[in-house]
């Protein structure tokens, strides 16, 4: 086991350490409802992260992108997210079930500030939702009903401390793994590390919608 100095258990020494004085905003700011401001962040946004949690406790973080826009504010209250064509784990899915709680994080590319939701989320198969979300003539066969139950956004330190938006910035492509790589790392399959990422490069073309 990792020893440390000090391990934080209570909240009493949290705030010794991180006291709320100076930061009056940072707690005001939240809303139980989606305000002019989210729906237009919400309507400039390509790429969301969503949050759900098992009932073992275990936390799932799975991406979502389609083009701006495609998570619909139903109403103040209500968000929806199509589901597309996955690896059919269904993760966040399966958790849902178990626990209804969700967290999404919203993204805009070139955009320092986030906007963070949590509420319950449902799933469901409604023929008017996949209409309405369909891309290419391709419907998605569920989507998510979020009853928003909290709403606010995140400053930008986290991105410029990143320097995520500053292609200058950015690592070499071929100096991170691939999912092929970590393919044939983790899955006693026969295949060669070029037939995996082929297999992959083909279900991207054939199944992205």
């Amino acid at each position: 086991m990792l020893h440390v100095d000090e391990e934080i258990t209570d909240i009493t020494r949290l705030r010794d350490l991180l006291p709320t004085e100076g930061f009056t905003n940072t707690f005001l700011k939240v809303t139980d409802r989606l305000n002019p401001v989210a729906r237009q962040f919400i309507d400039a946004a390509p790429f969301i992260i969503i949050a759900t949690k098992s009932k073992t406790g275990l936390i799932d973080v799975s991406p979502k992108g389609d083009p701006a826009g495609f998570v619909e504010v139903y109403d103040d209250k209500t968000l929806i997210i199509p589901d597309r064509l996955g690896n059919h784990r269904v993760d966040g899915f399966q958790n849902i079930l178990e626990d209804p709680n969700i967290a999404i994080l919203f993204i805009v590319p070139g955009h320092g500030d986030t906007l963070r939701v949590a509420g319950k989320a449902r799933i469901v198969k409604d023929r008017q939702i996949s209409k309405r979300h369909a891309i290419n003539g391709r419907e998605p066969l569920l989507a998510l009903v979020v009853e928003v139950e909290e709403a606010f956004m995140h400053c930008s330190k986290s991105m410029i401390r990143a320097r995520l938006w500053h292609p200058d910035h950015w690592p070499a492509r071929k100096t991170a793994p691939t999912l092929a790589e970590w393919v044939i790392e983790t899955v006693d399959r026969r295949q060669t590390l070029a037939e995996v990422d082929e297999d992959h490069t083909n279900d991207e073309k054939q199944r992205l919608y």
